[in-house]
């Protein structure tokens, strides 16, 4: 979201032109997005001295910081080599921009000295560039100089000194992640009274479909769950047209008889889940929810049955983020496997009750060696990967599982789930209330942002998981704790 424009008050009959403000960027803000200085439309831009020098500390290494360090340091060299004018005078956005942005972009040309109160040390990086917002002000004083930063503790300072403090907007999907999409619809008791009218229904596949026409019809997207509690009526949205759409009926894994490797949807959001998870037309799932409430046992039990009994993927391929994001996974002895392991606690707790008797007390099929074997065969079908190696990959008839997606960037999601290819089912489980990279938030991260742009996509579907099945105690936990 890029900030708007004040207005002058208007003096008399002559309204005052909008007066432009001045955006004094801190170095995070470059760091996570580089082209931040294209997101400020018709407003200026201004990069402290010591902006640079942090950029310039910052761009060794292999990290997203790094990179994106490199490529801001990138974009302003060419810039500045496109823009022959006295630099004082600023650099024109609307070119580089591709006319996004129509202000200026302005670099420290001139040594600022430290105005600050007593005790603030300015050999420190923030207070000097705290010493450039004040000097702006003060230089400017009939326009509003902001500073920009992504650090809390910078942006409080900064109104302690009574300056004008923002964050970075621009990379959030959404403001309020109430907004998010939920993947689910509940229909009003008089739906059938006012779109059953002239109603079409027909069977194809032991599956019931229902063209309805009215007025709710615009509100559905495409893969869209829609559930009516009084009459325990649930179907996918297939098809919309104006005010008309395709309901189909779903699979009922709720039943034992349609238990998926010996699971079975506990509540109506699992039995979403489970006819997304198993329906071949959809490439792309993506499931939120809080802890416990079974994305990852779910997903795992429709993996197997897909891989083992259907053969419809080779292999289960597994990956997550090991935060911090893109560092070395470590010189510990072993493979990529052996390394990524400790990461990879809840697959192993997941495949122990995926594995585990039926029964309590039963000897399984072949006893400690037959539960051993399957063990071992289940293993040889599941893949762990380290998202460090994933780039320039290609995944052919695998079932990719990304877990924690949400922290991951928006940058790096694109970057996953391009890898797949013909016939790769991609899911992305995440609860975006536990996040753990930094500068990321519910409504910039990645999986928010893949939730939101394939949303309607006829071959995608997502589900947010409400109710916790762990246990009483956790569930307990997660609302008193």
């Amino acid at each position: 979201m890029s900030p708007k424009p004040a207005a002058r008050k208007s003096s008399g009959k002559k309204a005052a032109v909008a007066q432009t403000k001045i955006f004094v960027l801190d170095t995070n803000v470059l760091m996570h997005d580089p082209s931040c200085l294209y997101r400020f439309e018709e407003h200026d831009v201004f990069l402290p001295i010591m902006t640079l020098e942090e950029l310039d500390s910052h761009k060794k290494g292999m990290s997203e910081i790094a990179r994106n360090a490199r490529q801001a340091s990138r974009m302003l060299d060419e810039m500045l080599a496109a823009d022959g004018d006295d630099i004082t005078r600023g650099i024109d956005l609307y070119g580089p921009s591709a006319k996004l942005a129509s202000g200026r972009l302005y670099l420290q040309t001139e040594a600022i000295s430290a105005d600050l109160p007593q005790g603030l040390p300015t050999s420190k990086v923030d207070n000097q560039i705290l010493s450039v917002v004040i000097h702006l002000q003060r230089k400017f004083p009939g326009r509003q100089a902001i500073l920009v930063s992504k650090d809390i503790n910078m942006r409080i300072k900064a109104r302690a000194l009574n300056l004008l403090a923002e964050d970075y907007f621009n990379d959030k999907v959404l403001e309020d992640t109430d907004l998010l999409y939920a993947g689910t619809l509940a229909l009003p008791d008089n739906f059938w009274e006012k779109h059953g009218k002239d109603m079409e229904s027909w069977k194809k596949d032991a599956k019931t479909y229902y063209r309805v026409t009215g007025p709710l019809c615009q509100q559905f997207l495409v893969n869209q769950f829609v559930w009516l509690e009084s009459e325990g009526f649930a179907a996918i949205v297939k098809e919309i047209a104006g005010k008309t759409a395709v309901l189909e009926t779903l699979i009922d894994y709720t039943h034992p008889k349609n238990a998926v490797w010996g699971i079975t949807a506990r509540n109506r959001e699992q039995n979403f889940a489970l006819n997304l998870l198993l329906n071949p037309e959809i490439d792309f799932v993506t499931l939120l929810g809080q802890a416990g409430t079974g994305k990852t046992l779910l997903t795992l039990a429709a993996a197997l049955t897909q891989v083992m009994e259907k053969k419809l993927f080779s292999e289960i391929i597994m990956t997550r983020v090991t935060v911090p994001v893109g560092e070395d996974i470590g010189f510990l002895p072993g493979s990529e496997e052996e390394k990524m392991a400790p990461w990879m606690g809840a697959l192993e707790d997941n495949l122990e009750v995926l594995t585990h008797s039926e029964e309590a007390g039963t000897t399984p099929y072949g006893g400690d060696w037959g539960k051993a074997a399957t063990n071992e065969l289940l293993r040889s079908r599941i893949k762990v990967k380290s998202l460090n190696f994933m780039r320039g990959r290609t995944f052919l008839k695998k079932f990719l599982i990304i877990d924690e997606a949400q922290n991951l960037t928006p940058k790096q999601m694109k970057t996953l789930v391009t890898r797949a290819g013909p016939g790769t089912k991609v899911v992305c489980l995440g609860n975006i209330a536990q996040i753990d990279t930094p500068y990321l938030t519910e409504g910039s991260s990645g999986l928010t942002y893949v939730v939101d742009r394939f949303k309607g996509w006829p071959h995608s579907g997502h589900i947010t998981l409400q109710r916790g099945e762990r246990s009483r105690l956790a569930d307990h936990a997660a609302e008193v704790l």
